[in-house]
C-alpha cells in the first residue's frame, strides 16, 4: 500500500506533456515558398508545439474554397483567388505574404516575342479567372493590342502550344521548365513587366483570435525559416527541391528565384494590388456589383498574428 502511495506521489510531481496543436495547412510543394520547405525540414513547427497536417490542392484557388468551407485552417495560394473573396463578401482574411514574383512569362513556339505588339492576332492560351489572365489583359492594354484568348487548364497549356493549337501560352511559373524543356530550341519567351505575384496565406475569419497562439506559432515558424533562407539559399533550395521529389530541378529553381522575394510581411503594396484586381474582375463581368475602397480590402488583412512575432514586417499604412 505505501509503495503505491508512493508511485502516486511520484506521478503528481511529474509534469504531463504538453499536447501539439493541430493545424491543417492546405499547401502543395511548389517553387514559390522555401520558407515553408525550410520550416519543415528544420522542425520549427514542432518547435513551435504544432502538428501541421499538409493537405495538397493543385491550385491555390482550390485551397481557398477548402479553407472557405471550413476543410483547412490555413490556405496557401497567390493572391488573386482573394479579390474574388473580397468581392464576394467571402469570411476570411489574409495573414501574411509569403513571396512576391516577378519574372512572369510569355511563352511561343520559334516566333520570338519582344513586345504586345507581336501578340496581335495571335491565339493565346492561359487559364481564364487567374492571375495570368489578369496580367496577359494588362499587357495586351498596354497597347491596345487585340488577341484570341483560348482557355486551357493550367496542366494543358504547354502540350497544346507544342502541337500548333495556339500560337502562345501564359502559364503558371510551375511550368516555364516543362515548357523549355518540350519545345526544346524552338522555345522563345518574353518577360513582359508590370505585374507581380504575391504568395499569401489565408485563414478563416475570427481564426487568429480563436487560436491566436496557434498563428503567432505558426508564423513565427516560417519566419524563423525565412531567415535561414536569406542566410543560406543553397541549403533552401535544396529542401525545396527535396519537398518537390524531383519535379523541379535545382537549375529551374535558380531560374525562378531569381526573379524572386523571398520576405514575410504584411504590407500597403498587396493591398493597392488586390484593389486593383477587384476592378479588373469586375470590368470583365466575372462578379457583379460595386468596387470595394482601398480600406475595404485592407479589413480582410489581418496583421495581428504576424505583428506578435514580427512587428516590424508589417505595414499596411
Amino acid at each position: 500500500m505505501r509503495i503505491l502511495k508512493a508511485f502516486a506521489a511520484a506521478a503528481v510531481l511529474i509534469p504531463l506533456p504538453v499536447m501539439a496543436q493541430d493545424i491543417v495547412f492546405g499547401w502543395n510543394p511548389n517553387p514559390s515558398t522555401p520558407q515553408v520547405d525550410v520550416a519543415m525540414a528544420n522542425g520549427y513547427f514542432e518547435d513551435a508545439g504544432l502538428n501541421v497536417q499538409i493537405v495538397p490542392f493543385v491550385s491555390g484557388r482550390e485551397a481557398f474554397e477548402a479553407l472557405l468551407g471550413g476543410q483547412v485552417d490555413v490556405a496557401f495560394m497567390a493572391e488573386f483567388p482573394a479579390a474574388t473573396g473580397i468581392l464576394t463578401g467571402q469570411p476570411f482574411a489574409i495573414i501574411a505574404d509569403l513571396t512576391r514574383y516577378q519574372g512572369m512569362r510569355i511563352i511561343s513556339k520559334d516566333e520570338p516575342l519582344a513586345s504586345a505588339a507581336d501578340l496581335e492576332g495571335k491565339r493565346v492560351g492561359t487559364s481564364i479567372g487567374t492571375n495570368t489572365d489578369f496580367y496577359l489583359s494588362n499587357v495586351l492594354a498596354s497597347e491596345n493590342v487585340e488577341a484570341e484568348i483560348v482557355n486551357a487548364a493550367a496542366s494543358d497549356l504547354v502540350a497544346a502550344l507544342a502541337r500548333g493549337d495556339v500560337d502562345v501560352i501564359v502559364p503558371f511559373p510551375t511550368y516555364y521548365g516543362p515548357a523549355a524543356a518540350t519545345l526544346g530550341d524552338s522555345y522563345q519567351e518574353w518577360r513582359a513587366p508590370g505585374y507581380q505575384t504575391h504568395y499569401v496565406l489565408a485563414v478563416n475569419s475570427g481564426m487568429s483570435e480563436e487560436k491566436s497562439a496557434v498563428m503567432e506559432g505558426f508564423l513565427g515558424a516560417l519566419v524563423r525559416a525565412n531567415a535561414d533562407v536569406a542566410a543560406d539559399p543553397t541549403a533552401a533550395m535544396d529542401a525545396t527541391a527535396a519537398a518537390m521529389q524531383g519535379i523541379v530541378t535545382p537549375e529551374v529553381l535558380a531560374d525562378l528565384w531569381a526573379d524572386s522575394v523571398f520576405d514575410v510581411r504584411l504590407g500597403s503594396d498587396l493591398a493597392e494590388l488586390l484593389h486593383g484586381e477587384t476592378e479588373w474582375i469586375l470590368s470583365q463581368g466575372v462578379v457583379r456589383g460595386e468596387a470595394p475602397t482601398l480600406e475595404a480590402v485592407k479589413s480582410f488583412f489581418d496583421p495581428a498574428p504576424l505583428s506578435a512575432v514580427a512587428p516590424e514586417a508589417v505595414d499596411l499604412d
